[in-house]
């Protein structure tokens, strides 16, 4: 938890949180003026005005693991000041006290924390209403009452369970319609400590979901969104329960809850629900396959019911059922129901319509999950992909003649949508691009001075490389020196995602092309080889990724990387025992053995860390690489004399030994 990680003892806190938590809870419940009220009817049938629709933010294509720290003195700070603020606000009844919370962004994620970097107490009521409602109203004093609370359950756990429970208790037992916002608010809690009262909760869970299953259906419109959010914040126990009969019954109950709301008439409880099946879905994953039916047919009712705004969630909601059954999918009772739709959508917007983006995503998954069974709705969605690139690209210097304005989205999610087709497809989208000019356009969008652009223009190259490499070979030296060049800049920590992708693309090339790499080699390697000695700070993915591609260059290259292996060998070796086990740390070490095979000398000096890297690897699958690897073992211990290979193997620790004894030394 961040305030006990920032090495502050949580007993200075401990002693408040009798008084604390109360005032939290009250002020959880929905003030008489928030604007969040007026949502309380049935407005499904309402069409979306302009303003109604939020900004979205497509995600570009990454290769890789995110990074998962947080920063923790950000958390601590606003933690306490939240709770301070959060506090006085309800002791000195300050409903005009508004908090705004700070965020940052890490990877592809928005992280809040509580609102304390502004604190506007706005003294007058006039002033109060004078303000932007879209600014004052995001962020409230019942949302940071919210956050305050997931995380004092992190930091204390099932500590604030004695002091919190009987109140939530109270408020749902309290079926007055006059009380519904206290019941709701009571909802709310349940899932804001949901993770960090996990422990205290699970032998009453089954008790909890039985009773939230109920909620879903209540007759206040924002007591069902809010249990729609909670029954998800459950979904792994619920999820977990399948395997006996008691838990396979409430998980249907669950699914078949959240569908109803899918149906709902508020527009509300629409979006709260398809957010919550996203969730149970990623949970479920292939539990969903026998129930894709009913699913498919609430989700496309869903889609030709659903305004504007909502129907992008449906997009969601359908994409991550696409990614959670993967090749279930691909039956022709399913499809008949899934594509008609999809398609007519697809037809009827202009390539020029933001309404665009969510399907552009959503065939993306679909794209992937049906594979080859994608192919006969391939080739319309390819040439489409390949109009709005060449569109954006000429509005970009000439928006008059291309009859748009530009705008680099459509650019990143064709590129996204026609990665997922060679991902689906595999070889099967050798043809589309045989006929098409993507490879020049790929290579003008990996120099487009947009990184989300230049991010996701990698990632195919990369995909590309692995299924129809040929079709790249004319302009490789172009592809690889436009590569190579993302790897060093001083603006690396600026554009990690895009030099992640460029480091992940050479070493897919390189294993495609082979020698045909080796007059770009030693560039390559001499911007990885800084990454993994000075990785502190940097992305993990882009670590494990110039590890593999290191290896890579010196499975193909090994005369031309090998000369120079004791510069680099520690740092990557401790890369190298890092990564999980997987094909391409397979490659990695088929370098190492290549390498090691060239220049033995060269390893000499980190032959302890070589070893630990080594023991990182659960299982080698392959049994040819194993073989490899024990010769490599092998060989230092007989070239090392004296006692020098006992004195390596003293250095190692116990576990580490043990893992080696499966190597023959």
């Amino acid at each position: 938890s961040a305030y006990c990680e920032a090495q502050l003892p949580p007993e200075n806190f401990r002693e408040f949180l009798p008084r604390l938590i109360p005032v939290l809870l009250s002020n959880m419940a929905y003030a008489e003026d928030d604007e969040s009220l007026a949502d309380a009817e049935d407005d499904g049938s309402l069409p979306d005005r302009d303003q109604d629709l939020k900004p979205r933010f497509h995600s570009s294509r990454f290769h890789g693991s995110e990074d998962a720290e947080d920063d923790v003195c950000f958390q601590l700070i606003f933690l306490v000041l939240g709770l301070i603020f959060s506090f006085l606000a309800s002791v000195f009844e300050l409903k005009s006290l508004t908090l705004i919370a700070f965020c940052y962004v890490k990877g592809n994620e928005i992280h809040w924390f509580l609102g304390c970097g502004l604190i506007l107490v706005v003294l007058h009521w006039e002033i109060y209403n004078s303000q932007d409602d879209d600014i004052v109203n995001i962020w409230n004093l019942r949302k940071c009452s919210a956050a305050a609370l997931d995380i004092l359950s992190n930091v204390f756990g099932d500590e604030i369970l004695p002091t919190m429970m009987p109140v939530v208790q109270a408020n749902l037992s309290n079926t007055d319609d006059t009380a519904w916002k206290e019941r709701e608010a009571a909802v709310l809690a349940l899932g804001a400590i949901a993770e960090g009262c996990i422990s205290g909760l699970y032998p009453h869970l089954p008790q909890i979901v039985a009773f939230l299953i109920p909620l879903l259906d209540d007759k206040f419109p924002l007591i069902r969104s809010i249990s729609c959010w909670t029954v998800s914040r459950f979904s792994k126990f619920i999820v977990q329960g399948i395997g006996h009969q008691e838990g396979h019954e409430q998980f249907d109950k669950v699914l078949m809850g959240l569908l109803r709301r899918i149906l709902d008439n508020n527009k509300r409880v629409q979006e709260a629900a398809c957010s919550a099946f996203a969730t149970l879905e990623e949970e479920a994953a292939e539990e969903l396959a026998p129930r894709l039916d009913i699913i498919l047919q609430h989700l496309m009712c869903a889609f030709g019911k659903y305004q504007r705004r909502n129907l992008r969630i449906v997009y969601d909601a359908i994409g991550t059922l696409a990614d959670a059954v993967g090749g279930e999918l691909n039956q022709p009772a399913h499809l008949d129901v899934l594509m008609p739709p999809l398609i007519a959508k697809w037809q009827q917007l202009s390539n020029s319509d933001k309404d665009l983006f969510p399907l552009l995503e959503c065939f993306t998954s679909i794209a992937q999950a049906l594979g080859s069974g994608f192919s006969k709705f391939a080739q319309p969605v390819f040439q489409r992909c390949i109009n709005i690139i060449q569109t954006q690209q000429l509005a970009k210097v000439d928006p008059v003649s291309a009859g748009v304005q530009y705008d680099k989205e459509f650019v990143v999610c064709s590129l996204d949508l026609l990665s997922g087709l060679a991902e689906g497809l595999g070889s099967g989208i050798e043809s589309l691009v045989s006929q098409s000019n993507l490879r020049d356009l790929l290579l003008q969008c990996c120099m487009n001075d947009a990184p989300d652009v230049r991010q996701s223009a990698f990632a195919l190259l990369g995909d590309l490389a692995r299924v129809c490499p040929i079709h790249l070979h004319p302009r490789l030296l172009e592809f690889l020196d436009v590569s190579a060049k993302q790897l060093n800049t001083p603006k690396l920590k600026e554009t990690v995602s895009v030099a992640n992708n460029a480091c992940w693309a050479i070493g897919e090339l390189a294993i495609k092309v082979n020698q045909e790499i080796s007059p770009i080699a030693m560039t390559v390697i001499s911007c990885l080889v800084p990454i993994l000695q000075h990785a502190e700070g940097l992305n993990k993915s882009l670590i494990e990724n110039s590890a593999i591609t290191l290896g890579r260059l010196a499975w193909v290259c090994p005369e031309l990387v090998s000369p120079h292996m004791e510069h680099f060998m520690q740092s990557w070796c401790i890369a190298l025992s890092m990564i999980r086990d997987d094909i391409e740390k397979e490659d990695a070490f088929r370098g190492l053995c290549a390498m090691v095979r060239a220049n033995p000398s060269g390893a000499l000096s980190s032959l302890v860390f070589m070893c630990k890297a080594i023991a990182s690897w659960h299982e080698i699958r392959s049994e040819e690489l194993h073989n490899e690897v024990c010769q490599v073992l092998l060989g230092y211990k007989q070239m090392l004399k004296n006692g020098a290979w006992e004195q390596c193997m003293s250095a190692l620790e116990p576990p580490v030994k043990d893992k080696l004894s499966k190597y023959q030394v």
